[in-house]
């Protein structure tokens, strides 16, 4: 295995792109309050995690239209424009992974992203045609930081523990990534995630 270049695996949400679902909401519900109240009760980050391992779109919005029939039409909404949720590049990492492409680096993505809606992301973004295959959570119905994603994510990669540089903005996610052996940091700004390949000799 010495003669395999080790490999910078990136994920999306928070790292790549920006991500929140209020930035959909906020269009559509003009009350400050009611809007928090919302992105807490109805369409939350946890119930939305339900996409990310799997579960489809067609049995999360029927059953939680059921639970909050007065919002149904919001609800319909985060299916549908989902991809208002992203207002875009998260600062100054798009520039990185077009630094490693040009010096050769194999690049991956691991990513908790519904597999819907990664259908319709994927193809706006062209910054992914850089990487050489892209784990997405949904697809595999395993999300981060279950340890079998990251078997999957070795497996496609052809690499195992400490050729493989792993950035995410989730500390269970690294944590997850450090316990086999992976050269795992946590994701705060692209600056210091250019320090980061910098002394792995990325760049």
């Amino acid at each position: 295995m010495s003669d395999v270049r080790n490999a910078v695996v990136f994920d999306v949400g928070r790292v790549l792109y920006e991500w929140n679902l209020r930035n959909l909401f906020e269009k559509l519900i003009g009350d400050e309050e009611e809007l928090d109240w919302f992105l807490a009760n109805v369409v939350t980050e946890e119930w939305h995690f339900q996409h990310d391992r799997g579960v489809k779109l067609d049995v999360m919005v029927p059953a939680r239209i059921a639970e909050f029939p007065q919002h149904e039409p919001l609800i319909r909404a985060y299916a549908a424009r989902f991809n208002e949720t992203v207002p875009g590049p998260v600062a100054g990492t798009h520039s990185l992974v077009e630094r490693l492409a040009a010096n050769g680096v194999p690049l991956f993505c691991l990513t908790n992203f519904g597999e819907e809606f990664w259908e319709g992301f994927r193809p706006t973004k062209p910054i992914f045609d850089h990487f050489k295959a892209i784990i997405v959570s949904g697809t595999e119905l395993v999300a981060k930081p279950d340890p079998r994603i990251y078997e999957i994510t070795e497996a496609r990669s052809g690499r195992t523990g400490s050729q493989l540089f792993f950035t995410d903005d989730n500390p269970a996610n690294i944590e997850a990534a450090r316990a086999r052996g992976w050269d795992a940091h946590l994701f705060t700004d692209a600056a210091s995630l250019e320090d980061q390949l910098k002394k792995s000799g990325f760049l």
